[in-house]
């Protein structure tokens, strides 16, 4: 069993400079679609550099202190499109083109048949990371809404419905297959449902709930505001979020340490367990413990300790591997300060007033 305030990832960590143009992955929107020059090893050692890399990542999270753990999604170009390429029905040779959430045009997957899942994408990751810690694991796949929107839509008379709902049973494929693999926890990334809120309320949690339909563990939902080393502004707050009261997830996974957000907004996901996004990551320096137990104090009038899970808000990859690790060692000291607080009942009184 999970303590309360355990630790976590939203999901990624930085690739070392070995690995990955870090400056080229920077200077631009996360690929939607194969993005392979980014990578500076030869394909014949790719594999292996990264399996060595995603070691490094493992060991940092837990010489950090955390108590669930991802791969970092260290084999990843972004966190959506080395699943949403490796489906049928979507012609990488000739891409198509879709707005990313600044406005922008961007590459994208360009659907021309019926989106089907050829293979399971992530189980041999699960299986490395299963294989590398004896702590809690957590697996990340982008969600069917997202994918969806990250997509040209050729085939399905352009109805990005009816493509999502595709999307969906490809995820509810790859989520079975991730949890029999040994996944602790599976996390959905949506961050377009905060982007695009009037479709995700028409139509998101249909096809959200079509792909967690029987997950057969403990399922997340991940949104967010964008990467905060490419989306600068933050709103004053979700656009989308009590809506996820209604869906099968077990976990909503949120940011408020850049966006300073009136956590007031989670007590309507009283069945939901919460993943508290904390840490900064619209700047380098590393918070004090103290201030990552004041942004967690922030939570604690709308949310059971027993339900609170602590993270940073997402896109550490973006960061220096140095200042992420000393993010992490005062997001877990924060959680810590918090902990103690709470058995003594101070953290509590302190919130309320």
């Amino acid at each position: 069993m999970l303590q309360p305030l355990s630790t976590m990832l939203v999901g990624s960590y930085p690739q070392p400079e070995w690995l990955i143009d870090r400056a080229r992955l920077a200077g631009r929107f996360p690929p939607r679609v194969r993005a392979r020059e980014l990578w500076r090893v030869p394909e014949p050692w790719l594999a292996e550099a990264q399996d060595d890399a995603t070691l490094l990542a493992i060991r940092a999270q837990e010489e950090a202190g955390l108590d669930v753990i991802t791969d970092g999604e260290i084999r990843r170009e972004s966190y959506s499109n080395h699943f949403a390429t490796a489906l049928a029905g979507v012609d990488l040779e000739h891409p198509g083109s879709a707005l990313d959430r600044s406005g922008h045009p961007n590459p994208v997957p360009r659907v021309v048949g019926p989106i089907r899942r050829r293979h399971a994408v992530g189980v041999r990751d699960v299986e490395f990371l299963r294989r590398h810690t004896r702590r809690h694991i957590k697996a990340t796949v982008p969600g069917p809404f997202t994918m969806a929107q990250q997509a040209q839509i050729d085939f399905y008379g352009g109805s990005r419905e009816l493509a999502a709902m595709d999307y969906a049973a490809a995820v509810n494929e790859e989520i079975r297959d991730l949890f029999r693999a040994g996944a602790d926890v599976v996390q959905l990334d949506e961050p377009y449902m905060q982007a695009r809120p009037e479709e995700a309320r028409a139509w998101g949690l249909k096809v959200l709930n079509r792909a967690l339909e029987g997950a057969g563990g403990t399922t997340a939902v991940h949104i967010c505001f964008g990467y905060a080393a490419i989306i600068h502004v933050r709103p004053p707050g979700y656009s989308f979020l009590p809506e996820l009261a209604g869906c099968r997830c077990d976990q909503v996974s949120i940011e408020t340490a850049q966006s300073g957000l009136d956590c007031a907004v989670l007590g309507g996901l009283t069945a939901k367990g919460i993943i508290l996004g904390v840490i900064n990551l619209a700047d380098h320096a590393v918070e004090s413990p103290e201030l990552v137990a004041s942004r967690i104090r922030r939570a604690l009038p709308f949310v059971d300790p027993q339900r609170l899970l602590i993270a940073p808000d997402c896109g550490m990859k973006y960061l220096p591997r140095e200042s992420d690790f000393g993010k992490l060692q005062a997001m877990v000291a924060g959680a810590q300060i918090v902990r103690r607080e709470l058995a003594t009942g101070a953290a509590g009184a302190e919130a309320r007033s």
